[in-house]
Order: C-alpha cells, then structure tokens, then sequence
C-alpha cells in the first residue's frame, strides 16, 4: 500500500484540498444532495464523498477541470436524454468546471437514486419475511 495516498476521514476534509471556487462548487453540490436526500448518510468511500441510505446513493470527486457525478449507472439512463450534453460513461458524468453545475438536474437523479434504493430496501425485507 503506497504510504503517500491521502485518505480523508470526512467530505469536509475532502473540500478543503481544493481551491475556494472549487469549495463553493463543491459544497453547493453537497448542499443540494442533502436537500434531495435528507435522510441520507455521509461518508467517504473510494476516497469520494458519498452519500449512502440503503447502500451507496451519489458519489462526486473534483478534478482538474471537472467534476465527476456517480449515482450508478441505472441513474445516468434514467437522464440519459439530459445529460448528453455532458461526458460520461456507464455510471458517471463530467460536469465542466467552467460551466455552471446543473444543480436542478442533480437533486432530480438523487431523488431518483433515492427511490430505488428504497424500493430496493422494501423488496429485500419482503423477501426475508
């Protein structure tokens, strides 16, 4: 294990390594996750600030010249039509950091990622009945 690699205990820690424009972009990004998902869990997983209720919701990164959004790949195909504006892959996108975030857009996937993991959650209870 490569002694040298960060690890942060906590998204506050995360944000503060980055620049105070990338901060407020980052904690804006935070802000409107929790808004969306207020019962959610916060952590770091994959040295990511995630958020998490029944299992990993969103994760998000900020790199160079962009930020990177992963709310699994059943999340980028349910806004397949609005994000393709954006680079992507299968469970990711790259929001530019010279454009402004769509913030709108990203609390309607959480919300989306919310109620599938609920619906998840209540299909696995169902079955262990």
């Amino acid at each position: 294990m490569d002694s040298n690699k960060i690890t942060y205990e906590s998204i506050d820690e995360y944000i503060l390594q980055f620049s105070p424009e990338v901060q407020e972009i980052l904690k804006m990004l935070r802000k409107v996750i929790k808004e969306s998902a207020p019962d959610a869990e916060e952590k770091i997983s994959y040295q990511m600030p995630t958020f998490a209720l029944h299992g990993n919701l969103v994760h998000f990164a900020a790199y160079k010249n962009h930020i990177g959004f992963y709310p699994t790949p059943s999340g980028i195909d349910a806004f397949k039509r609005e994000l393709s504006e954006y680079k992507g892959a299968k469970g990711s996108v790259q929001f530019p950091l010279e454009k402004p975030l769509p913030y709108g857009l990203i609390s309607d996937i959480v919300k989306f990622r919310v109620a599938e993991n609920i619906k998840k959650a209540k299909g696995k209870l169902r079955r262990k009945k």
